[in-house]
């Protein structure tokens, strides 16, 4: 795919003002950017045509200054670093296999050398082209074995993990319902992962939180992290230090029968919305989460947290430019 900037692409790389009319930037560090739902196609339908141009102008409109798109497997990563090549400064991918897609291993026809082979490859050169910043989507799902037993997802979380190591990747980490084997296997390579890395979309135990915080690893917080009371109550203590902010769209979107609800008062509104089907350009989608909505995310972290949103957006925008780097110097 030609290289592309937001310029060239018809977007407006410097908008006249973010959404709520300050100057808040934002890294949305997990973003599904690849998902053929932002391409207008739902569970192999077309609803409607092609908007990712205006899912992205949107988050350019917002103040979202970095993109880390998400690789879920082999084809996932090769997609995500393809629009790191369509936008570049914008967005940047990860590279690695989900454990809940584990299985593809075994299931690649030259066999799972050949897989973790591919993967390197593809890794390695995208690294150098500084468009891969993470290995990721890795880790442990246990919540969800009827897609990938534990067995499995335990030899090729190791396996993966080895390989970040070797390139020298920090991770984009994964973690349900595991996490005495998850810090167990992070903490026997730690003094070969000293870039670290941050455990996305996180939704564990405050016990579990500060163990992974212990360990050197930052904890991001999305949609999903802020549903419950519960979850709130481990969000307040999550430390700034510590904190990136993220989407997860299209997934993970912030509802009004959440507990995060209560928290966005103060958060600007987000574009109007509509059902696919009702579907004109401009508009978001009901149900479809978008990089925009990262405001919603980092307003409510503020209110949790009980501090200035800019100081939430600055500490998130340091810790993602610290470990990933995205195209920036390093913060001082």
């Amino acid at each position: 795919m030609a290289t592309q900037n937001p310029l060239s692409a018809g977007l407006n790389a410097v908008p006249n003002g973010t959404i709520d009319g300050s100057q808040l930037k934002y890294a949305d560090i997990g973003i599904n950017l690849t998902d053929e739902i932002f391409r207008g196609v739902y569970h192999g339908k077309r609803a409607h045509e092609d908007d990712l141009q205006h899912v992205v102008q949107r988050a350019l409109d917002a103040g979202v200054r970095k993109m880390m798109v998400t690789g879920s497997d082999l084809e996932e990563s090769k997609k995500a670093v393809e629009l790191a090549d369509l936008y570049p400064g914008l967005c940047y991918a990860t590279v690695g296999v989900h454990p809940c897609q584990a299985k593809s291993f075994s299931k690649h026809p030259d066999g799972p050398d050949a897989l973790l082979s591919e993967l390197t490859k593809l890794a390695k050169e995208a690294q150098q082209e500084g468009k891969a910043t993470a290995f990721g989507e890795i880790g442990l799902d246990y919540d969800r074995l009827h897609f990938c037993d534990k067995e499995t997802q335990l030899i090729y979380f190791e396996k993966q993990l080895d390989l970040a190591c070797d390139l020298g990747l920090p991770l984009f980490l994964h973690s349900r319902a595991a996490a005495e084997d998850f810090e167990r296997l992070l903490k026997s390579r730690l003094d070969r992962l000293p870039k670290r890395g941050v455990v996305h979309s996180f939704t564990g135990t405050l016990e579990e939180m500060q163990g992974i915080v212990a360990l050197g690893f930052d904890v991001g917080i999305n949609g999903c992290s802020l549903k419950t009371e519960e979850n709130i109550a481990v969000v307040k203590e999550v430390p700034l230090e510590r904190l990136q902010i993220e989407t997860d769209g299209p997934w993970c979107e912030m509802r009004p029968s959440q507990a995060s609800a209560q928290f966005t008062k103060d958060a600007p509104p987000l574009p109007k919305s509509v059902k696919k089907e009702k579907w004109v350009e401009g508009v978001m989608v009901k149900g479809r989460n978008e990089p925009c909505a990262i405001t919603q995310v980092a307003h409510a972290v503020a209110a949790t947290k009980e501090v200035k949103v800019e100081e939430v957006c600055e500490a998130a925008w340091r810790n993602s430019i610290r470990m990933f780097g995205l195209g920036e110097s390093p913060p001082q």
